[in-house]
């Protein structure tokens, strides 16, 4: 069998390291904490399925409507299948996606257990000052309760209840994207890059500042808000702390609360900032900056996060792309020599 060329993987190295120290930062915690480690669920069941099905999905929109425009010049669809697979999907570029997919697996899955590890760790959290800060912040008012003024409580609960939701599809579909789409392989480095080092800073700085978030810290402030999915979401995770905390051995479930800093905001904003340094479409732009004003505007509406929480949330984004960008060179690439766009191959 011909050895697989993984030169041009070498973007991904960044990636992989970053990986490699949040599984060693999770294996040992585990150890030292005697807690297991988990994989965690989602709405379309465990990561290491969703992903790699998400991926599928992506590489089969590629090829499929490919082939079936060129089965006539290829004599047949099967020809023109082959063909578009032999030409577009060799070894070398099926192992960028294997290695830039399993390194974001191995990130995603240690930040999940960083974090759940986090009330065994560290005693007591930090709500108070921040709740104190946020009125500072905002000359002596609480920021979700101007926001819900401002907004009002009726339909912008459940556009913004859309809005934060959205954020577990964006990610691993976003992902895909970039895995798949890009014209050139070596460019989802970046994002993916990032991504790995989103989850890795975002998992530390849940032990810097260890925090519940003000829906937990003070309910009351938003006993007033409809029903929406976001409700759902809230009530799940402090089942679930509640069940970890009770006894982590006899739960599947991941403790996830936990407020310093907005992941949310990282996550969004590393997408907004690759896609208007690479130059993507008009309106791709212009949707992801729209999207990251939402995100950050739900995140204060529902409780989930203080202002100081979505200001680290910023930094750990930009520092996530700055770094990722210098560690594949593809920032430096992106500013000198203004490739096309990426996100679309054609």
């Amino acid at each position: 069998m011909p050895a697989v060329d993984l030169s041009p993987a070498r973007p991904y190295a960044a990636a992989v390291a970053v990986a490699a120290v949040s599984a060693v930062l999770t294996v040992t915690g585990a150890a030292v904490l005697g807690l297991p480690i988990r994989d965690p669920d989602g709405v379309a069941g465990p990561s290491w399925i969703r992903l790699p099905g998400i991926v599928l999905v992506f590489l089969a929109l590629d090829v499929v409507p490919r082939a079936l425009l060129a089965r006539r010049e290829a004599g047949g669809l099967r020809a023109a299948y082959r063909e578009v697979v032999a030409t577009r999907w060799t070894r070398e570029r099926l192992a960028l996606v294997g290695v830039g997919l399993g390194s974001f697996y191995v990130s995603y899955v240690a930040y999940r257990n960083l974090k759940g590890f986090l009330p065994f760790a560290r005693d007591g959290v930090d709500d108070t000052w921040l709740l104190t800060l946020d009125r500072v912040f905002l000359l002596g008012h609480d920021p979700s309760a101007v926001l819900h003024t401002l907004l009002g409580t009726g339909v912008s609960a459940h556009v913004l209840s859309f809005v934060y939701v959205a954020f577990l599809f964006f990610v691993p579909l976003s992902l895909g994207a970039s895995l798949v789409w890009s014209r050139d392989a070596t460019r989802g480095a970046w994002y993916v890059t990032a991504l790995t080092s989103c989850w890795t800073l975002g998992a530390l700085s849940y032990y810097l500042v260890p925090s519940l978030g003000p829906v937990y810290a003070r309910p009351r402030m938003f006993k007033d808000l409809p029903v929406t999915s976001v409700t759902h979401l809230q009530e799940s995770l402090l089942a679930n702390r509640v069940e970890v905390l009770t006894d982590p051995w006899a739960t599947q479930a991941l403790h996830g609360i936990g407020a310093f800093a907005s992941l949310h905001v990282a996550v969004v904003l590393t997408a907004a900032l690759i896609v208007q340094r690479m130059g993507l479409s008009p309106v791709l732009r212009v949707t992801m900056w729209v999207y990251f004003v939402l995100t950050v505007l739900s995140t204060i509406y529902f409780g989930w996060h203080y202002v100081l929480d979505d200001i680290a949330g910023a930094g750990i984004g930009w520092v996530s792309v700055w770094f990722a960008g210098r560690a594949t060179g593809q920032d430096h690439a992106s500013r000198e020599e203004h490739p096309a766009p990426v996100a679309v191959s054609v």
